[in-house]
């Protein structure tokens, strides 16, 4: 290798849609990146892996943005991307003991159908959605603008200006919980409501609607109302686009390439590599930030304070236990399809209590044999209560919680395992060699209410160029908001 050929503008770790995102965007300005991963295929928490002739999707399975005007589908027509998505309705069913509630893809009609549910508030709940309204259009504005979002021009500080008589109507709701929101509205004994509330906001925000920071959790509301939809083949099909689009403008994607250690050498810095050094003028980082910090301090660069603070809140958070199934579809289910289980709505949404389930569609080739269906189903795990107990007792504690999955599925799905071909499990370990995320953490930093959610709104430089991206800084969690803080990322660092 000629020191031309390791030699770069940037170099972005991790081909999670943060890195891709932020290769993408640094090759369209004409910079040299290359892009390396640790795994043989692109999407970090948000991608499709193969497994004895069956893909699977690994972990995040529904996105947003893919509406017109939105940040994907902007991505896939500039660059003619091979992704189909499918828009569904409904997006999710939600069913628990009493309750199968159809979510459909517009705010208008799930506020018809809970209506329609008996003893329904129907004043409340006219009065919280006008609400919600408000200030999920202020909120999703930002996303569907990426202008809006920091490092801003002075055309963008314009912009905001104009919208400040808006925003006063967020100040209310800063630091405050969801649950105090709904007890404002009287709606807090309205189980159909508090039930999707709790489960969306886990599966988002990382945390219930009692802890959920208010403002975060109400434009969370809207997320199956933006452009949420389907990809048709997997996830992995939008990953390896983006990968393939940053090759064709002249970026290098290199898999199997995990870093070892960043050093820096004066102005520059060194990543090495397991295939070899990379010298470049910056990098972007989409790694969690105890990852990070661990290369840096291989590297002989004392990780700053900043990533010890995003760890710390990082390592409050969650892991995942996974089932990887390939069966028949179950009775009245065709696909694609997505499924959320509640359990025990008086308990936690996790461990078990709580299941995700994401099923391919028939005309998905590639997905399972004919007549199958590939299905993927996850629940949270608390981490810090697990990595608490001696080894032996965490293999324990894993296996009873994914002895509870089984039970769900058998009581809302009942002829899905006994029709099984493939049954695979996962735990947080396994999780952490499909992705690299130490300990298997998943979901970033939980959006629990203060406001210390606030703290950092900027691209978050953790030395001079180095660069955090992904989950666990701004503007957060989703797929497409992990795509943001990387465009956001680059286009800071291509001012610099």
């Amino acid at each position: 290798m000629s020191a031309q050929d390791s030699t770069f503008d940037a170099v972005v770790i991790g081909a999670g849609f943060g890195g891709l995102a932020a290769a993408l965007t640094l090759a369209e300005r004409g910079s040299r990146v290359c892009l390396i991963e640790s795994l043989n295929y692109p999407g970090g928490c948000a991608s499709t892996f193969r497994r004895e002739g069956y893909r699977f999707e690994s972990g995040a399975t529904l996105f947003s943005g893919f509406g017109e005007g939105q940040l994907f589908r902007a991505l896939i027509d500039r660059h003619a991307l091979d992704v189909t998505v499918d828009f569904l309705d409904p997006v999710v069913t939600l069913r628990a003991p009493g309750l199968d509630l159809a979510i459909p893809p517009t705010r208008e009609a799930l506020m018809s159908r809970l209506l329609a549910l008996p003893g329904a508030p129907r004043d409340q709940l006219a009065s919280f959605f006008a609400r919600q309204r408000k200030v999920a259009d202020l909120l999703w504005d930002i996303l569907d603008d990426p202008a809006l979002l920091p490092p801003f021009t002075a055309k963008a500080l314009l912009r905001h200006a104009a919208r400040a008589p808006r925003y006063l109507s967020l100040v209310p709701l800063l630091g405050q919980p969801l649950f105090r929101v709904l007890e404002s509205h009287g709606l807090t004994s309205f189980t159909p409501l508090t039930l999707f509330l709790d489960a969306l906001c886990q599966i988002t925000l990382q945390c219930s609607a009692r802890e959920a920071e208010a403002p975060f959790a109400l434009a969370t509301m809207d997320y199956y109302f933006r452009g949420t939809g389907h990809v048709r083949g997997g996830i992995g099909q939008l990953a390896w686009s983006l990968s393939r689009a940053i090759e064709r403008l002249g970026g290098e994607v290199r898999y199997t390439s995990a870093a070892r250690r960043i050093e820096r050498a004066g102005p520059d810095y060194i990543v090495h590599t397991r295939r070899g050094p990379l010298r470049a003028r910056a990098v972007l980082s989409n790694l969690l930030p105890q990852t990070t910090a661990t290369l840096l301090e291989a590297g002989g660069t004392p990780a700053p304070p900043s990533l010890a603070a995003l760890t710390r809140k990082v390592e409050t958070g969650w892991g995942a236990c996974m089932l990887y199934i390939a069966a028949p579809p179950p009775s009245g289910l065709e696909g694609p399809c997505h499924i959320e289980l509640i359990q025990d709505p008086t308990a936690p949404l996790t461990s078990g209590n709580h299941l995700f389930c994401s099923m391919s569609g028939p005309h998905e080739e590639g997905r399972a044999p004919p007549g199958l269906r590939t299905m993927t189903v996850s629940t949270h795990v608390d981490m810090p209560s697990l990595r608490a107990l001696p080894a032996p007792e965490r293999a324990s504690r894993i296996a009873r919680i994914q002895a509870t999955m089984r039970a769900g599925l058998d009581r809302f799905l009942p002829d899905l395992l006994p029709g099984a071909a493939r049954v695979m499990t996962a735990s947080p370990r396994t999780f952490e060699r499909f992705t690299g995320r130490p300990m298997g953490y998943v979901g970033g930093v939980p959006r629990r209410a203060g406001l210390d959610n606030y703290e950092r709104i900027l691209p978050t430089e953790i030395l001079p160029r180095l660069y955090l991206v992904g989950d666990s800084v701004f503007p957060g969690q989703s797929t497409l908001a992990v795509a943001l803080s990387g465009i956001k990322a680059a286009e800071r660092l291509a001012r610099n």
